[in-house]
């Protein structure tokens, strides 16, 4: 049953001002339909709002959120006619028990799979359910309406205006060359010397995390890893039969001393670290730090794998100080990764691996033969943004948007109790300390529609921990804030 109204159909409704309080806002991008239907649709997809459970009626909905009847009317219709709600004669609005093998359910299959607990794949899980990005303080990506669309659509049409023939043929298996030749200047400005031959491209960082791994390990190996870091390498070194162990890391680098200790007994092959814009601590590794890192790595003979995914967000030396280990090294020992989802698009996978040029021909081999080539056409993209100079304008209002976030999002954490590893005024993410296991925490603010990053994600052992990785660009949502701070009361 569809609602009837004297509205006319499809008509765009008017902006208007929600009241305080209301998930709604003016400032969206959505119209109020479309974020009533968004919020709800992903509340009924978590199970926040259960099946038969009743909606409010209509005008109750538009004086509690102050909107017009017609506005939620059509935001119903849309959830009727989308398989969320049912209409019920003389009683009103009710969530319908969706079909599993309906073609939404079927696609969603994997996210909404039992998971044992809070683990990686239970954050990644829930990354990809499409919640509101504001609703999602433990992303790793920033908002879409941060980024500029502008540049990869003026991109799209450039290419297709060119004779699409060199798309047709699988690309060269190292990547596409005048790439490799633009991110070769590109590593000059942070000072690493290197040419086209030693670069190759990767569907993102982490396939070039997993081209070194398979290349360079053996079931038995020990792999040393900052802790905390990023918890997508700790179930994949494991799966390859390697030793996953973590160095913890302070606000200057990784402990020298228990590198030292950790290296004399295991005999690692890699040390996997970040120098600039640590994930989850936004920490800068120092020039003395990254100097003896480099002198451990020579004495024990391990190589080093320097991820620098975040490179592009940070403003420069002058604010914080950065010492790439590439760049002292000069890709001897190191191996360095970058790409570009974090700064364009998650979803514009081109990363790359720059290395001496012999690894760079034995991994570009296994890169065939594990999946021929990566794709040239978002190659092509990259290289033209690169290229024609916009990109460095779109990086200035990166940072000094993340930049005016920062304050605000420390003083909200600060207000409900939580004490930040470091105040770095730069970087994605706040590394902050809430005082209790944060599982229960994260699973808790789950069921309230909010995605959050616990501390045990970024544990080689993924043990209980307190700590909790905020992103910058939606950590300040005052509701979020609002229901974390009875949460943590609550768990206190």
């Amino acid at each position: 049953m569809t609602v009837r109204t004297s509205a006319p159909r499809g008509a765009r409704p008017a902006r208007a001002a929600p009241a305080a309080g209301s998930f709604l806002t003016a400032s969206s991008d959505l119209t109020l339909v479309e974020q009533i239907v968004a919020w709800y649709a992903a509340r009924i997809d978590e199970r926040v709002i259960r099946p038969g459970s009743r909606m409010p009626s209509i005008r109750q909905f538009a004086a509690e959120h102050g909107v017009s009847r017609f506005t939620v009317v059509e935001a119903f219709d849309r959830l009727i006619a989308r398989g969320y709600l049912e209409s019920r004669r003389g009683a009103g609005f009710f969530v319908r028990e969706r079909n599993p093998g309906a073609g939404l359910a079927s696609a969603r299959a994997w996210a909404d799979a039992p998971t044992p607990g809070v683990d990686a794949v239970w954050l990644l899980r829930n990354m990809f359910k499409r919640l509101p990005p504001r609703d999602m303080p433990g992303g790793g990506v920033l908002p879409p309406d941060w980024l500029d669309e502008g540049l990869i659509s003026a991109s799209l049409r450039s290419l297709g205006r060119q004779s699409g023939a060199a798309l047709l043929d699988y690309g060269h298996p190292q990547g596409y060359l005048p790439l490799r030749q633009q991110l070769q200047l590109k590593l000059a400005e942070l000072e690493i010397a290197v040419q086209p031959e030693q670069i190759l491209t990767t569907n993102g960082v982490t396939q070039g995390l997993d081209l070194i791994a398979q290349h360079l390990l053996e079931p038995g190996d020990t792999v040393l890893v900052d802790e905390p870091s990023w918890f997508l390498l700790f179930g994949r070194y494991a799966q390859l039969g390697a030793r996953v162990i973590g160095v913890p890391r302070q606000s200057d680098g990784p402990d020298l001393a228990r590198l030292e200790m950790l290296a004399t007994e295991h005999r690692p092959r890699l040390f996997v670290t970040t120098s600039v814009l640590h994930n989850p601590t936004s920490t800068a590794m120092s020039g003395a730090k990254a100097f003896q890192v480099l002198r451990l790595a020579e004495a024990h003979d391990f190589r080093i794998v320097e991820d620098d995914v975040y490179c592009d967000l940070h403003p420069g030396a002058a604010v914080q100080p950065c010492t790439r280990l590439a760049a002292l090294d000069q890709l001897r020992r190191v191996i360095y990764l970058g790409g570009f989802s974090k700064t364009l698009a998650a979803n514009l996978r081109v990363g790359f691996i720059a290395c001496s040029a012999e690894l760079a021909r034995e991994l570009t081999d296994l890169k065939m033969l594990i999946g021929l080539t990566s794709p040239e056409l978002g190659e092509r993209i990259v290289y033209r943004v690169l290229s024609e100079g916009h990109y460095r304008r779109h990086l200035h209002r990166l940072r000094d948007r993340l930049a005016r976030a920062r304050e605000p999002v420390l003083r909200g954490l600060e207000r409900i109790g939580l004490r930040p590893f470091a105040t770095p005024p730069v970087g994605m993410f706040v590394w902050a300390d809430t005082g209790v296991d944060t599982n229960p925490i994260a699973q808790a603010m789950l069921a309230h529609g909010y995605l959050m990053a616990p501390g045990s994600l970024f544990m080689p052992d993924q043990r209980p921990s307190t700590w909790m990785r905020f992103n910058v660009a939606t950590g300040g949502n005052a509701r979020m804030l609002e229901h974390l701070g009875r949460a943590l009361q609550r768990a206190g």
